[in-house]
């Protein structure tokens, strides 16, 4: 007859001695036999067998790094088996200082079941450990996932969503915090925050200084992502352990109990995650079994959005947004691509060449960096896209969604005051390379308005997305006559009939590889100087 669990019987944990003697084989030798083993009976998984230490072959059992925390057991400790030529690593545990819940296993060892060649109960085989078969409630949080958790757009929509399914199932969560690291020039992860009562999910983007910060370094997060197993600690105590500041923090503002733990993504790469309640006597057996049963579920979610997330960054870091944009949008095959009406920025370092075979490796990389950084900032702040860098050059654009003279005119004007503030940050970096002792930073900028195919290039396996086409190759050439004209910035005919302020023609001069000579232009003298 089916048996009918009720969701109130709550998750299972229980102790209780074997009758008979155990004894586990390997590699054709007994490692431990003892007519004194306990079985662990918890929700949902296979009986664990504890031996008494005195009953194991601990000659045969090395110590290995691993640690980790269940939450109402404590942490565990983790031997590697051999004998002879065989070997499973983390084969064995023990938790040192077992929780109360399960003070009874102290001093006791367990094995995986599935990497022992052989089990025997009173000397006769047996290949699947003894189920307890008494009633187990059922994981109120497995409906969450099941309902809502594939609901959420993002991972701060999953973690508000989270903590606000714990409170509607009665477990006392007064914060919840996760920390994500992350694939990114920048930052070193993404922090979440959720305190009881907020509408929202609090975000922190880290950069990579904060691994340097005491605040981190003193912190359950940082012993975690270092390799420690966990970190529980109740708080409601007579004398609470307070060895990390934040508990501290916590108990001010009547936290009762505290949970860190990692939170592993399918590529090894370690996270972690905390919840502290505010309930008196903190979180219960219940509370923890529910979280830690999901956890493994919950954590490819969280991955999900991550790597959706970091795809996202990688591409605005690399192709730039609105590139990276039409990539995720699937324009992903070789000729993918739309003809736009565009400024088409590029820029040069000049002398390159002759720079990087006097200089140092370093200090020319520091140079190239520091000018490239001033050009793909300004042109960035000002609504434009990098599409790439070539070296010691860069190629830049200001699409222009509508084709009539206003949405030129924006553009135009847009492109001007990047380079307006190109020309600024160079000024402000010259004047420090000077006083130092430094050769300034000569370079060019060069400004056409026309059309060009925006899209994916290359061969099958490898491409790249950029703009192509005559008017592009036009920049490239008026960037060019900026040392020849003495002028950091130079403009095309095209681009004066749409711009809408002044500029200072330079005559009619004859570009390389292009027909017939061409008018340019550039901003008058009082645009380069600090006021303009």
């Amino acid at each position: 007859m089916d048996q009918h669990i009720k969701p109130d019987e709550g998750y299972r944990l229980s102790l209780k001695p074997v009758d008979g003697v155990i004894r586990i084989e390997f590699n054709g030798e007994t490692i431990a036999e003892s007519d004194r083993v306990i079985a662990v009976h918890e929700s949902r998984l296979l009986p664990a067998y504890y031996f008494p230490i005195e009953d194991v072959h601990m000659d045969n059992l090395v110590p290995s790094d691993l640690r980790t925390l269940c939450a109402f057991k404590g942490e565990a400790n983790y031997w590697d088996l051999r004998v002879g030529d065989h070997s499973e690593a983390n084969a064995a545990w023990a938790y040192k200082m077992p929780d109360q819940n399960v003070a009874g296993i102290e001093g006791r060892i367990s094995f995986y079941w599935n990497l022992m060649d052989a089990w025997y109960l009173n000397g006769q085989r047996i290949h699947a450990p003894d189920r307890d078969e008494a009633p187990t409630g059922i994981n109120p949080l497995a409906q969450w996932l099941m309902h809502d958790a594939w609901n959420a757009d993002s991972n701060p929509d999953l973690v508000y969503k989270f903590c606000r399914g714990l409170i509607e199932y009665g477990i006392p969560i007064f914060r919840f915090r996760l920390i994500i690291r992350t694939l990114h020039p920048q930052l070193y992860a993404r922090v979440f925050t959720w305190s009881k009562g907020d509408p929202e999910v609090e975000e922190f983007r880290a950069d990579r200084t904060v691994v340097e910060a005491e605040q981190f370094v003193n912190s359950p997060f940082a012993a975690i992502l270092e390799g420690a197993g966990g970190v529980r600690r109740r708080l409601d105590t007579a004398n609470p352990q307070l060895d990390y500041p934040v508990l501290q923090d916590l108990l001010d503002e009547g936290a009762t109990d505290y949970v860190a733990m990692p939170l592993v993504f399918s590529d090894g790469q370690v996270n972690a995650f905390s919840i502290a309640s505010d309930r008196p006597g903190g979180f219960s057996t219940d509370d923890l079994g529910y979280i830690y049963e999901i956890i493994p579920v919950l954590s490819r979610l969280i991955e999900m959005h991550y790597v959706r997330r970091t795809a996202v960054t990688l591409l605005d870091t690399y192709l730039g947004h609105q590139t990276g944009e039409r990539v995720l949008d699937g324009l992903v095959k070789r000729g993918d691509g739309e003809d736009i009406h565009a400024v088409i920025w590029f820029c040069d370092l000049r002398n390159s060449t002759s720079l990087s075979e006097s200089m140092q490796r370093t200090a020319y990389l520091e140079m190239l960096n520091q000018f490239l950084e001033a050009m793909a900032d300004s042109v960035s702040e000002a609504g434009g896209e990098v599409l790439r860098f070539i070296g010691d050059a860069a190629l830049a654009i200001f699409p222009i969604g509508e084709h009539d003279h206003a949405a030129r005119c924006e553009a135009t004007g847009r492109a001007v005051a990047a380079a307006r503030q190109a020309v600024r940050r160079m000024r402000a970096l010259n004047d420090e390379r000077s006083a130092d002792g430094l050769d300034e930073i000569g370079y060019g900028i060069g400004l056409h308005l026309g059309d060009v195919t925006y899209g994916n290039i290359g061969s099958e396996s490898r491409l790249e997305f950029t703009v192509i086409g005559p008017a592009a190759n036009e920049a490239a050439r008026i960037e060019n006559m900026t040392k020849a004209l003495d002028r950091p910035v130079i403009m095309s005919e095209e681009f004066r009939r749409c711009f809408p302020d002044t500029l200072v023609s330079l005559g009619r001069h004859s570009l390389r590889g292009i027909a017939d000579e061409h008018e340019l232009f550039t901003l008058p003298d009082a645009a380069f100087d600090g006021r303009a």
